[in-house]
C-alpha cells in the first residue's frame, strides 16, 4: 500500500489478511511524519505535536482484536490526525496560537472520543490558521503549512494542515473544522476529499470556538467512501452539546454507493460569473457533464443573495470571534504577560503578546460591529441577510436534490502572495461562505488539475441533514473522474 492511497478498506484488508499490523502501520506513519514533515527548506509543517504513546497503545488494542478474531470497528488501525482546535488527551491544544502554547487539555472532544472508540489510531495534532481564522494556513503562530502538491503554494485554510497531512500520506484521514470553507477549500487545494456536515450533525464539544453558530467538525480522506465512514462514526446527538441534532444517522458509506440516476442537479448562475478561473470552470463543467451521463438532470438555478455572503459572513463570524476570544485574558488559562503594571495592562499585554495579526484584526472588526451605535447597522442587518441567504437554499432544494459549484475562484496561490491584502484573502471564500451561513452540508471532491498540475476541486451542496444525497453525487463525480 502506498502511503498516499491507503484507504480504510485497504487497511482493514491488510490487517485481516495478516499482511501488516496496526502497530506496524502506526510506526511507519510516525516515522514518515518525523522524516518528511520537517525537511529543511521543504517542510510541509503539517503536524504540531505527535501523540506516539497514545497512538501505539490504540494500535496494540486493534492488534489484540485481530488476534482474537473479533469484528473490527469501522476505523480500526486507521492512522488519523486531529486539527489543533480540537481537544485530545495526550497532546497539546494550541489552536495554532501562542496564547495557548503549552496547554494540555484533560479531556477528548466528543468527535475525537468517537474516533478513538471506533479504533482509529490518533497520531497527533495538526497545524492550522490561528483559531481557525484564515484561508491559507499562513496565520499559525507555529509557521505556515506548505501544499504537498506544490511546496511554494498554500494548502488552503484554516484546516490546511489536515488536508496536507492526508495529501502527503502522513495519515489516511484527518479531522478539520469548517466555519466559512475551512474544510472544503483546503480539500480542493490539496486534491483530497473534504466534507462539511450539516450544522449540528457532529458535536462541537471540545472544539475551541471561533464562531459558534458556524463552526463544524468534518473529515478529510482520500475517497468519498472513507469520508462517509468517518462521518458515520462522529455523527449523532451529544448531551454535552445543546446544538447537536437528534436526527437519525444514516449508513453514509452505503448511501454514497447508491446510483445517481434521476437526481436533479442545480447549477447556480451566481457561482459561474466573472472572476472564475477558466480551467476551474472547465473542470467543474466536465464534472457536471459526467453526472448527466450517469442519468442526472441539470437545472440552472439562482441563489440571488450570494453577492452578500462574504460581507455578511465577515460581520457575523468576527462578532462571534470577539465574544468567544474574550475568555483569553491572561488570568484563567493561556498566556499571561510576565510583568503587568496593573489589571488593565495584564489584559492588554497578554492579548497583545498572545494573539497574531489576523486574530487581532477579526476581534477588532467584531467588537466594532457589536458596539453601541453600530449593532443595528451591521450585526442585526447581517443576521437578516443571513436569513435571506438560507431561504435561497431552501427554495433551491425544493427544485433540485443537490447543487454543484466551484469551490474557489482560483487555484492555490503562492505562499505570501496575499498576506498583505486581507480583502483579497477574504474574497477567496466567495463560493463557500453562503453554505456555511445557511447551515447546509457540503463536500469538496477532486475533479482535475490545472495545466501546471495544481489540484482542482468541485463543490457539492445538499440540504439540511441530506448527507446521503450529498455523498451519492460526490461519489458519482469521484468515480467518473477516476475513470477518465
Amino acid at each position: 500500500m502506498n502511503f498516499e492511497t491507503r484507504t480504510i478498506g485497504s487497511i482493514h484488508a491488510a490487517l485481516q489478511s495478516g499482511h501488516t499490523t496496526a502497530t506496524a502501520l502506526a510506526t511507519e506513519h510516525l516515522a514518515r511524519i518525523r522524516t518528511h514533515d520537517q525537511v529543511p527548506g521543504e517542510e510541509i509543517n503539517s503536524f504540531l505535536a505527535l501523540a506516539s504513546e497514545r497512538a501505539l497503545a490504540q494500535a496494540a488494542r486493534v492488534d489484540d482484536m485481530v488476534r482474537r478474531g473479533d469484528p473490527l470497528p469501522p476505523l480500526a488501525g486507521v492512522p488519523m490526525g486531529i486539527k489543533d482546535v480540537l481537544t485530545m488527551v495526550g497532546a497539546p491544544a494550541t489552536a495554532g496560537s501562542a496564547i495557548l502554547k503549552g496547554y494540555h487539555p484533560p479531556y477528548d472532544a466528543t468527535a475525537v472520543a468517537k474516533l478513538d472508540a471506533a479504533g482509529a489510531v490518533l497520531l497527533g495534532k495538526i497545524n492550522c490558521d490561528e483559531f481557525a481564522m484564515g484561508s491559507s494556513n499562513e496565520n499559525s503562530a507555529y509557521g505556515p503549512v506548505r501544499n504537498p502538491r506544490a511546496l511554494d503554494r498554500v494548502p488552503g485554510g484554516s484546516s490546511g494542515g489536515s488536508a496536507a497531512a492526508v495529501a502527503a500520506g502522513f495519515v489516511s484521514a484527518s479531522l478539520g473544522t469548517d466555519t466559512g470553507g475551512s474544510v472544503r477549500q483546503p480539500g480542493a487545494f490539496c486534491g483530497v476529499v473534504g466534507l462539511m456536515p450539516t450544522y449540528g450533525r457532529v458535536s462541537r464539544y471540545g472544539l475551541i470556538a471561533f464562531a459558534s453558530s458556524l463552526d463544524r467538525v468534518g473529515p478529510f480522506a482520500h475517497t468519498v467512501t472513507d469520508a462517509a465512514t468517518v462521518l458515520g462514526v462522529m455523527a449523532g446527538a451529544d448531551k454535552m452539546d445543546a446544538t447537536s441534532a437528534t436526527a437519525a444517522v444514516d449508513d453514509y458509506a452505503a448511501e454514497a454507493a447508491k446510483p445517481v440516476a434521476g437526481m436533479r442537479i442545480g447549477i447556480p448562475k451566481e457561482y459561474f460569473a466573472e472572476g472564475l478561473d477558466a480551467e476551474i470552470r472547465a473542470a467543474v463543467e466536465k464534472a457536471v457533464k459526467g453526472l448527466e451521463a450517469q442519468g442526472c438532470t441539470v437545472h440552472h438555478i439562482s441563489l440571488p443573495h450570494t453577492e452578500y455572503a462574504v460581507p455578511t459572513y465577515y460581520v457575523l463570524a468576527t462578532a462571534e470571534a470577539s465574544s468567544n476570544l474574550s475568555r483569553f485574558d491572561g488570568i484563567r488559562y493561556g498566556h499571561r504577560t510576565e510583568h503587568p503594571g496593573n489589571l488593565s495592562s495584564l489584559y492588554r499585554e497578554s492579548r497583545e503578546e498572545g494573539f497574531g495579526a489576523e486574530v487581532k484584526r477579526r476581534i477588532l472588526l467584531g467588537t466594532y460591529s457589536l458596539s453601541a451605535g453600530y449593532y443595528d447597522a451591521y450585526y442585526r442587518k447581517a443576521q437578516q441577510v443571513r436569513t435571506l441567504i438560507a431561504r435561497d437554499f431552501l427554495a433551491a432544494f425544493e427544485q433540485v436534490d443537490a447543487i454543484v459549484t466551484p469551490i474557489t475562484p482560483t487555484p492555490p496561490w503562492k505562499i505570501g502572495e496575499k498576506t498583505d491584502d486581507p480583502i483579497s484573502m477574504y474574497l477567496a471564500d466567495i463560493y463557500t461562505v453562503a453554505a456555511s451561513l445557511a447551515g447546509i452540508c457540503g463536500i469538496s471532491v477532486p475533479c482535475g488539475e490545472t495545466s501546471h498540475g495544481l489540484p482542482i476541486g468541485v463543490q457539492v451542496l445538499a440540504g439540511h441533514f441530506a448527507e446521503g444525497k450529498l455523498l451519492r453525487v460526490a461519489h458519482a463525480i469521484e468515480s467518473d473522474h477516476a475513470a477518465a
